[in-house]
């Protein structure tokens, strides 16, 4: 279903509310450029701040926009099982070819509790899952046996967006949940030893500031190509670790203003925009990438 480049799109603000026109013509510019689905309403967007209503109002505006050119794969998760089968509903309602959830954070349930987190939201509700796997965020690892445990038991779990930031588990997973479970990596900066391993796409912060280089980067990937995309990876590895030199999504949104200005870089409290020295990370990450 999900493969090569998916952008976790930030979400435009202007003056404190959603701004639907920006939002519109950064889709219609990762389609141009090459992502191959998106991600509205993940971390990178902001899905923290945003009450149920515009969380997916985001959600319907982007499978609009997107307009069936590529799949949508929308943010759905809680740390409250009821509320998590209510988003799961919603996001099909508003026409996501899937969602994205994470384990239930904070409340800090053990594996058994994972694992009937993730049965009971896939009895209630037939639209297609991939795991967010992000122990950093989170605070909650689904280990390897559990995840082949819900990819035997609940049909619709087509694999797993892993930003546990341990490569080796993607040969783990292969193992646990079959080669044919759709493993994307949620780093950047680990992606080409993730789809050396058997990865099949990332899930991108950068992608929503160089959409191209990094839809080429994973074709290359695709195609074997890996002294090709060797060459992207040094091009782009600057820019991985500058996109979190401060809080994300601040550096991002501020890159975003540098390579198409006029996007408003606004974010919502407590994220703060980036700091001077972060700003000055970015701009040296982009012009090494060409971007500026």
């Amino acid at each position: 279903m999900f493969s090569g480049s998916i952008p976790a799109l930030v979400t435009p603000f202007r003056n404190g509310e959603f701004d639907e026109k920006a939002y519109r013509a950064l889709i219609d510019w990762q389609i141009e450029q090459g992502s191959a689905a998106l991600v509205p309403c993940g971390t990178t967007g902001e899905a923290a701040t945003m009450p149920k209503e515009e969380h997916f109002r985001v959600v319907r505006v982007c499978v609009e926009q997107a307009a069936g050119r590529v799949k949508v794969l929308a943010g759905a998760g809680s740390n409250d099982t009821r509320v998590a089968i209510e988003n799961i509903k919603a996001a099909q309602e508003a026409g996501a070819d899937a969602a994205l959830m994470v384990p239930p954070y904070y409340n800090r349930p053990s594996q058994e509790g994972i694992f009937r987190h993730f049965e009971a939201v896939t009895q209630a509700c037939d639209l297609p899952v991939i795991l967010y796997n992000v122990p950093g965020r989170t605070v909650t690892d689904i280990a390897v046996e559990t995840m082949g445990r819900i990819a035997e038991a609940c049909p619709t779990v087509a694999g797993v967006k892993d930003a546990s930031g341990v490569v080796q588990r993607v040969s783990a997973q292969r193992a646990a949940c079959g080669a044919n479970f759709c493993q994307l990596s949620g780093n950047d900066d680990m992606a080409l030893a993730f789809m050396a391993m058997g990865g099949v796409g990332c899930v991108s912060v950068t992608a929503n500031v160089a959409p191209k280089l990094c839809a080429e980067f994973q074709a290359a990937c695709a195609a074997g190509e890996y002294a090709k995309a060797l060459e992207y990876q040094d091009r782009l590895f600057p820019l991985h670790g500058a996109l979190f030199a401060d809080a994300s999504p601040g550096p991002v949104k501020y890159a975003l203003g540098r390579v198409r200005p006029g996007f408003p870089t606004e974010l919502r409290l407590p994220m703060t925009p980036a700091s001077d020295a972060a700003r000055a990370i970015v701009d040296a990450a982009l012009e090494h990438a060409g971007l500026i």
